[in-house]
């Protein structure tokens, strides 16, 4: 573990600064949209935007590659992602912030696909899972941690988005010195949808379903919670906890997965996201104490996390090896749309009903997502718990990300074009 951890640690620190500064900007921003009072629609507006602007950069960031080469394209995005964050101290407009949040998204899906597909060269078709592992746990620790510094600042103020800056241009240290040459990623294809939907209804619809629920969540949590009068460092526990959830619970949902009916388990995790989001509205009613709030998002995030990971395993079960990287393309794709639609939805409804709405959202559709479930494993005959493709912990990063995965084969042999064997 150690040697493999040695042989991508400059990739992963690299990752970890970059998610820090995304992490800390993801907060600051719906924070300082509620103190301005600025329309719960228009703020969702603005949060949404960043998930446009991540399905643009996942199809175009190919191209950028292919004219600039890895180094320089992961340069360029990363110059122009710090001049983004910038600008928010230094214009406070709603329109202007969410093409600076359009650009935001354009440019982490581009860095995100950058790394992931130098981390597929340092890996080894035996340890592509821990790879993949601990990139995942670096990214869960990282944007835990951002959560938390935004209470060195004022939201009101510049040093924050001068930490988010200091954070993306750091971030090019690591990766623009590591020795290994950038692979070639275009050769990744997506199925269609509906070669998708046809291999797995299931893992498809809520595939998108939780794209409604992270993207909202995500989008407009710090918002809600400010609302509701939380101070700046209760507002960062109450985004802190979900990702501390996600990162305690991913693995222990995934190990019954892969033991029992998949169906079974995701129709649990459901229920716990529905459940935990109707604790939330019932403290909230109630007046109840923080600490209460704290747990129930906790259970929320971790149970939230496992729904993506659970979908896409889903989908495997009905596809072949071969078509894993490609479908997990397809899938990103399909999350991302719901990632847009969930905070324009959820801040319409919060505009119209007050912020008391938004968990009410939430459990709308985990309930919907439950409902879905319980109909497809009357529709299906569930495969043996033998013959299911196996849970991996993921995130919803870059397609790249899932060529990683140790379920897909081995990558041929043009991906490593141009890199020193004693690199990969």
């Amino acid at each position: 573990m150690i040697q493999i951890l040695a042989s991508v640690f400059s990739l992963l620190l690299g990752a970890a600064i970059l998610v820090v500064g995304n992490s800390l900007l993801g907060i600051v921003l719906p924070v300082r949209l509620g103190i301005e009072h600025v329309p719960e629609f228009q703020s969702g507006l603005v949060m949404s935007a960043y998930y446009l602007g991540f399905v643009i950069g996942s199809a175009w960031i190919q191209t950028l590659i292919r004219r600039a080469g890895h180094i320089r394209a992961f340069a360029a995005v990363a110059a122009i992602l710090t001049a983004a964050a910038m600008m928010h101290a230094l214009i406070f407009d709603v329109w202007v912030w969410a093409g600076l949040r359009v650009v935001a998204g354009f440019c982490m899906a581009g860095l995100y696909a950058i790394i992931e597909s130098w981390l597929n060269v340092k890996s080894s078709n035996d340890n592509r899972g821990q790879v993949l592992s601990i990139y995942v746990v670096t990214i869960y620790a990282a944007s835990f941690g951002g959560q938390f510094l935004v209470n060195i600042g004022t939201v009101q103020g510049t040093e924050l988005y001068c930490v988010v800056g200091l954070a993306v241009v750091l971030s090019l240290v690591p990766v623009v010195l590591t020795r290994v040459a950038g692979p070639e990623i275009d050769k990744i294809r997506a199925m269609s949808l509906l070669s998708l939907y046809r291999a797995s209804p299931l893992g498809t619809v809520v595939t998108c379903g939780a794209g409604l629920l992270s993207g909202a969540f995500y989008a407009l949590g710090a918002l809600y919670a400010n609302a509701l009068g939380l101070s700046v460092f209760e507002v960062s526990l109450f985004m802190g906890a979900p990702i501390f959830g996600g990162l305690a619970l991913q693995y222990p949902i995934g190990w019954l997965s892969d033991r029992y009916d998949r169906r079974t388990v995701l129709l649990g995790v459901l229920a716990g996201t529905l459940i935990s989001s109707l604790t939330v509205i019932l403290i909230a009613v109630k007046q109840g104490p923080f600490a209460g709030t704290l747990g129930a998002v906790f259970v929320f995030g971790g149970c939230l996390a496992a729904i993506y990971p659970i979908a896409v395993s889903q989908v495997y079960d009905y596809i072949d090896r071969a078509e894993m990287v490609g479908a997990s393309g397809g899938l990103l794709l399909i999350w991302s749309i719901g990632a847009v639609a969930g905070p324009l939805i959820a801040s319409a409804l919060m505009g119209q009903f007050g912020s008391a709405a938004f968990f009410v959202y939430l459990t709308a559709i985990a309930l919907l997502l439950l409902v879905f479930t319980r109909y497809r494993m009357v529709r299906r005959v569930a495969r043996p718990a033998d013959q299911q493709t196996g849970f991996v912990a993921m995130q919803t990063t870059s397609a790249i990300a899932n060529a990683l995965d140790p379920r897909t084969d081995p990558l041929p042999e043009f991906y490593y074009e141009d890199v020193d064997p004693g690199d990969r």
